[in-house]
């Protein structure tokens, strides 16, 4: 069987029958530009990332028409925000993110650097949200695909039986179905560091912001490991405990987020046109916190931090 077809057969065998419509395979990682903005290579992947990543999830899709979120994205491209973030199971009131984005794909693929996510850990359900991720992204491979959301030390012996979701993954990179792969979190600190340490993953994304320091040891044992192990790390969930502490500058605490070692970027979610362009500001203007900066946001949040907020 020549080598093309046997390609397309291991595809197909893979994710389904799911290429109607989404055209050629687009060469990826060529048309990545920043425009002037600070980017960080991502660990082993050994691409350059904006050090904000656009997160497509909630706030997002709460963005009340499709033209004014069209807008939002082509924006932040033309602006050099060309990480984007989204999830097969960021459906919220009707609106699905990755149809959003498939959008603007269509006519951009090449200038995004593409990560979704699956939750399910069966095997054949995740095959057929990948089909359906691919129709909505309207595309046929992707840059990152990511494990949604780690539980606990069980997840980890779960993923990685023989026939799981592990060696799905590891078959779809070896497809060029998807260039790396990952595994995202915000629970378990030490599920997170035996995940890293004990599979042959790219990238993490993890739960970070400075009052969780002491509750999960996400920034003190989780991100070391996967540096170690030459993971790209890249932190969520950073502006919290915004919600309650509402005289915190958001900026700072995304400031806090980007001065932490070994981590490439924050994705953020992003839901107008202010958001956006502040975010812009931000890394136009970005230096890192010292240490001492670092720590009074920490003692400044104390009074507000409700543990209930972080999960």
């Amino acid at each position: 069987m020549p080598e093309m077809t046997r390609r397309e057969f291991g595809k197909t065998a893979a994710v389904g029958a799911f290429a109607v419509g989404v055209g050629l395979r687009v060469p990826l990682g060529t048309g990545y530009d920043s425009k002037g903005l600070p980017t960080r290579i991502h660990g082993r992947t050994g691409v350059r990332l904006p050090i904000i990543g656009f997160g497509a999830g909630s706030r997002f899709c709460a963005v009340k028409s499709e033209e004014e979120a069209e807008k939002l994205l082509h924006t932040a491209l033309d602006n050099g925000l060309y990480y984007w973030d989204t999830a097969h199971d960021y459906v919220f009131d009707g609106v699905a993110s990755e149809e959003r984005l498939g959008r603007v794909l269509r006519h951009r693929r090449k200038e995004v650097f593409l990560a979704t996510k699956v939750g399910t850990r069966d095997v054949e359900e995740a095959k057929r949200h990948l089909e359906e991720s691919l129709r909505r992204l309207r595309t046929d491979s992707l840059d990152l695909y990511q494990l949604h959301s780690l539980n606990d030390m069980d997840d980890v012996e779960r993923i990685g039986k023989k026939g799981g979701i592990y060696e799905w993954l590891l078959k779809l990179k070896e497809q060029e179905i998807t260039r790396f792969i990952g595994f995202t979190g915000h629970l378990s600190a030490q599920a997170m560091k035996a995940m890293a340490e004990r599979y042959e993953f790219d990238s993490m994304l993890i739960a970070l912001n400075p009052y969780q320091k002491g509750k999960q040891p996400f920034e003190e044992e989780a991100i070391p490991a996967a540096a170690r192990r030459g993971l790209g790390v890249s932190v969520m969930k950073v502006i919290r405990p915004l919600e309650k502490a509402k005289e915190v500058s958001p900026e700072r605490l995304v400031l806090y987020a980007l001065s932490l070692p070994s981590v490439t970027a924050a994705v953020i979610g992003m839901d107008s046109l202010e958001v956006l362009e502040r975010n812009l500001r931000l890394l136009r203007d970005f230096k890192p916190l010292a240490p001492e900066e670092m720590q009074k946001i920490r003692v400044g949040l104390k009074p507000f931090y409700q543990e209930d907020d972080f999960s």
